[in-house]
């Protein structure tokens, strides 16, 4: 199981949210390409990098910023929040992420969805952001009326290849996180699920991998300092 330490960008800086609430937002780091090399020093091979307000907006604020982290040597990252056209796919690829994330569009405009995936293919994986069994969008300040699994077996059907599914409830509370979900989506899916949410300890590291997700995002436990990333990569095997 790949881990992918977590950059969410907001005004250039390094943050975290609770719940995706942008009113309970704390921030962490100036220098987000120097966090993201902290990561690489510790193990780190992946990095996920969501541009807060790109995805709450629609329009990408911190490109810089994240391409800065992106380009640390030795670390593949991929990049969500606000990526709604082509042309924002390209500026992605071109600032150095090896994968895009698509949220919001990806609902909204499938026809969108599946000929950038017949184009680009393995560079494309959808995020899945999950509210009480519905898809949220745009953010998470809204909540769709569409069932996740519903969901992703649309996009299984289209051929994407990787989702990166969150669990809202689960995001920044260090309460673990939704183990039988991810269990439920490896079971009935054959594309790659990277589970993002809760993870707090080694326990939940292991935990997720024992339920056959293809990787997993830390975020918040790794800037609280109470999961050691050398150790979470070793038990992720």
């Amino acid at each position: 199981m790949k881990l992918f330490p977590a950059i969410d960008l907001y005004d250039g800086k390094a943050v975290r949210l609770l719940h995706g609430d942008y009113e309970k937002m704390t921030v962490y780091s100036d220098d987000p390409a120097g966090k993201a090399a902290e990561f690489r020093d510790q193990g780190a091979e992946y990095l996920h990098v969501v541009d807060l307000q790109g995805a709450r907006d629609g329009v990408g604020a911190n490109l810089a910023a994240a391409s800065a982290a992106a380009r640390v040597p030795g670390l593949r990252a991929e990049l969500g929040g606000g990526i709604r056209s082509e042309d924002d796919i390209k500026r992605a690829l071109d600032a150095g992420f090896f994968r895009v994330i698509l949220g919001t569009s990806a609902l909204e405009d499938p026809a969108f969805l599946l000929r950038m995936v017949e184009k680009y293919g393995g560079h494309i994986a959808v995020g899945v952001d999950v509210r009480d069994g519905r898809v949220a969008v745009r953010g998470w300040l809204e909540t769709s009326g569409t069932d996740c699994f519903d969901f992703i077996g649309r996009l299984e059907r289209g051929g994407v290849s990787a989702c990166v599914c969150t669990d809202i409830s689960k995001d920044g509370a260090m309460r673990g996180p939704n183990v039988d979900l991810y269990r439920s989506l490896c079971e009935r899916f054959t594309l790659d699920i990277v589970a993002s949410g809760g993870v707090s300890s080694l326990k939940d590291v292991a935990a997720l991998r024992d339920t056959g997700v293809q990787g997993a995002v830390i975020g918040r436990a790794l800037y609280d300092g109470s999961l050691d990333l050398a150790k979470a990569i070793e038990v992720a095997g």
